[in-house]
């Protein structure tokens, strides 16, 4: 037995180096993650058929049932077998690639062994069919699940398929002495050999792709650090110093010799190697870069005259460039630089193909900040548009007539009006302003119109100065006011009332109310009001609307937008957030 065992296990350990430096391929490590697929099968059927060939020639001859040589094996006598490691081969790949795979390497291996010759040698080309089949059948359980057998699950079936080859010689072989003589001789070396080799060969395996599975899980904490760090950044959009902030927090966390960020015209950042050259706010000055702005694809290339750098000793030597883009749009570039061509592996690669995308969309949520931006600040100067021709004219022709019986009250007015419209310009450059100020452009426009009304509207206004400096979007009193004067009354000339009220609710929300006791508004126009335009004679319907969208595009559902309203007069209530004017929205 030990003078089988030996050369035996001398057998199993050119298979298992073989395993190894297949798994050490990242072709190879990739094909084990697909292995369902029909590429990856037939990639499985060509390799463990050529290690089932390496056994049937490497095997240990047995020239009779007791006699073990060391002789030739390519070419047996009539009387002569074979000892070797078919059968782990075989069994291997139907335990990795199921029932398809182990019958084509068991096919392969038993027609190369049948033409070998030897004692019955269609023996093993039948036992080489029924391994294949078998330990596909056992593969195919792990593979349903995207799984590999455990290694006691291996090595049992190694055991398995030995004895079927065993029972195959004693069945086919026709002289029953020889064949349990035989039997004898190689069954217990070759059973520990095959339950051996088959649990080492799938140690290989698991034990790469733990350490695969490893790798990717330390990668993908690394990318969402990174990409948490980069975040502020590149919602800055691709301006130099975000670019160069973004470029040395990429540079920390990946294995690379530099990085660069452009825009689509100038390189806006680089760190690392090539920094005497590759200099911010210079043109972009490799093809490379000016070829991924154009077609928006990665290209990776390993190779220094591919980079396309014009500067002799660059040190560079290999690439990645991954488009920034916005909506389909190509606004710039990252580009991932090695001085050593053999750091750029298909991990890299990956990396930052992930990456570009993070980043894109980071650039995106950037862009669509700065458009609501400014779609808040044009809501504002519709506002503002709507409230200032009317109210310019009629300031104008009632100052112009007071000026002939009462000059110092047109001076007055006069004051009033800059003061008005001062603080119209102001509010126009702010989200939020504070509630003293509200109230004072509130008492200017109300002293223009107590001018041309005089005694017709009562206006009483309740807010507490511990309020003062709290936080209120422009114009959220005055328009309420102003829609009250307009459309409350109805030409009544007197006992004409609005009241402002403006208080807390609770520890983090006002609550704002204008109320009047006007003649009210129909139940129709109350579901329309602030939720669409409704025309009327004195305006253009718009402002209770866009007030209420301008509520919700700063606060969200922390405002609320509500009318009550009957024969007694209209109630106007908005309850906003609570913050001091520093730290509102």
């Amino acid at each position: 037995m030990a003078s089988l065992l030996l050369p035996l296990l001398e057998r199993v350990g050119l298979i298992i180096l073989l395993a190894n430096l297949l798994m050490i391929s990242p072709f190879y490590k990739k094909m084990m993650y697909h292995r369902k697929e029909t590429k990856a099968k037939w990639l499985l059927i060509a390799t463990f058929s050529v290690f089932a060939i390496i056994s049937n020639f490497t095997g240990v001859l047995v020239t009779s049932p007791t006699s073990i040589d060391s002789g030739n094996a390519v070419s047996l006598t009539a009387h002569a077998s074979i000892a070797n490691t078919r059968t782990l081969t075989i069994g291997m790949s139907g335990l990795i690639g199921g029932p398809f795979v182990g019958v084509f390497v068991g096919l392969i291996s038993g027609t190369v062994r049948w033409l070998q010759g030897g004692s019955v040698p269609y023996t093993y080309f039948i036992s080489s069919l029924l391994i294949g089949l078998l330990s596909g059948f056992v593969g195919r359980i792990s593979l349903r699940k995207n799984t590999y057998p455990a290694i006691w699950q291996g090595s049992l079936c190694g055991v398995m398929m030995e004895m079927v080859q065993m029972l195959c010689i004693f069945i086919f072989l026709p002289n029953k002495a020889n064949a349990i003589a035989l039997i004898e001789t190689i069954a217990l070396p070759m059973v520990l050999v095959n339950a051996l080799g088959t649990g080492i060969f799938l140690s290989i395996i698991l034990g790469t792709l733990r350490q695969e599975e490893s790798m990717k899980a330390i990668q993908t904490h690394d990318v969402l650090e990174l990409a948490n760090t980069t975040l502020p950044y590149f919602r800055q959009g691709l301006t130099p110093e975000s670019a160069v902030k973004a470029a040395e927090e990429i540079k920390r966390f990946m294995r690379v010799s530099a990085v660069s960020v452009t825009n689509r015209q100038s390189i806006l950042a680089h760190v690392g190697a090539a920094s005497d050259h590759h200099i911010p706010t210079k043109k972009i000055i490799t093809d490379l870069s000016k070829e991924v702005i154009e077609t928006g694809e990665i290209h990776v290339v390993r190779h220094k005259h591919d980079i396309g750098c014009r500067y002799p000793d660059c040190p560079l030597s290999a690439a990645i460039v991954v488009p920034l883009m916005v909506k389909t749009k190509v606004l710039g570039t990252f580009k991932l630089y090695f001085t050593n061509a053999d750091d750029l592996t298909y991990v890299e690669e990956q990396l930052a193909a992930g990456l570009g995308n993070i980043f894109s969309s980071q650039l995106e949520l950037g862009q669509m900040a700065l458009e609501q931006g400014l779609l808040k600040d044009a809501e504002i100067k519709s506002l503002q548009a709507q409230v200032n021709p009317h109210f310019l004219f009629n300031a104008i022709n009632t100052i112009s007539a007071l000026m002939r019986i009462d000059n110092e009250k047109a001076h007055d007015l006069l004051l009033q009006l800059g003061k008005y419209f001062r603080s119209n310009i102001k509010s126009t450059r702010q989200n939020v302003i504070s509630v003293e100020d509200e109230l004072a452009h509130l008492q200017a426009y109300l002293a223009i119109e107590q001018a041309r009304f005089p005694d017709r509207y009562q206006i009483d206004i309740d807010v507490s100065e511990e309020l003062y400096q709290s936080g209120v979007p422009p114009f959220v009193i005055q328009i309420l006011v102003e829609n009250a004067l307009k459309h409350a009354f109805s030409g009544r000339k007197k006992d004409n009332h609005v009241w402002v009220h403006l208080a807390p609710v609770d520890q983090n929300h006002l609550l704002l109310e204008v109320c009047d006791n006007g003649s009210g508004i129909s139940k129709e126009l109350q579901d329309k009001l602030g939720k669409e335009v409704v025309p009327s004679q004195r305006g253009t319907g718009s402002a209770l609307e866009n007030l209420n969208r301008r509520l919700t595009s700063l606060y969200g559902d922390n405002a609320q937008f509500s009318i009550a309203s009957d024969q007694s007069g209209t109630c106007f209530k908005i309850l906003l957030p609570n913050r001091p004017v520093e730290e509102s929205v």
